[in-house]
């Protein structure tokens, strides 16, 4: 296939795209205003924050404490090389790539848990870590970090918890977690996914429902103010 012959994936988004939602938001009156968003969209959720201090609440479901590089192709249909997910003000962010030697532990055919990938690329690329960590602590909204320990995509419970610690000292953080839960968290009435045939999420439908049932209460009184 041809350049721009596939959809493009999550690549050099514009922040903006979230930022123009608070400015819709506002203009219909609404009182406050939250910010959901699961995996990547965590990492975004996270980032309109730190830029747009109009959001009153972050739910951020297996997210990241960092801004890493796209997933999928751009608008030239290259996935490759690697560039940052975000960008704001016409500019991208600072991100982490993936180191492209790791190689999936399942036979060939098989669902594959990609934490390990995460992992890796971390240690390949630390000396790019400082300026890719999301600033949590610059942003005015309430954070309600929500993961399971049993993730495996990323690593979304140690994430969380250095999401959490980075936050502490400026306060307004809530940290649910769950040992045996993984990478999608199930609200109350939400049903699970069906499997996918590609990756492997982790967890149970059983203990991704009750990581979520913990969370619920969290989130409405965050809403509620």
């Amino acid at each position: 296939m041809g350049p721009g012959s596939q959809p493009p994936g999550i690549c050099e988004v514009p922040l903006e795209t979230f930022t123009a939602a608070v400015d819709l938001l506002r203009g219909t009156g609404a009182r406050r205003i939250g910010v959901l968003g699961v995996s990547k969209g965590a990492e975004a959720a996270l980032l309109t924050a730190v830029r747009d201090d109009r959001v009153d609440v972050v739910a951020a479901l297996s997210p990241s404490p960092l801004v890493w590089c796209n997933v999928g192709p751009g608008r030239d249909g290259a996935d490759r090389p690697y560039r940052s997910c975000w960008t704001w003000q016409g500019r991208p962010l600072p991100f982490v790539p993936m180191d492209d030697s790791w190689t999936p532990a399942e036979p060939e055919g098989w669902p594959v848990a990609i934490r390990g990938w995460y992992e890796r690329s971390e240690r390949t690329f630390a000396a790019l870590l400082p300026a890719a960590e999301i600033p949590v602590e610059a942003a005015r909204a309430e954070l309600i970090l929500v993961a399971g320990g049993d993730d495996a995509m990323w690593p979304s419970g140690p994430y969380a918890e250095r999401l959490a610690e980075r936050r502490r000292a400026a306060g307004g953080v809530r940290l649910i977690t769950r040992a045996d839960a993984g990478h999608r968290p199930l609200f109350p009435g939400e049903l699970p996914p069906p499997p996918s045939p590609t990756f492997r999420y982790g967890g149970t439908p059983e203990a991704d429902g009750l990581l979520g049932a913990a969370a619920w209460p969290h989130l409405l009184d965050a809403l509620l103010g």
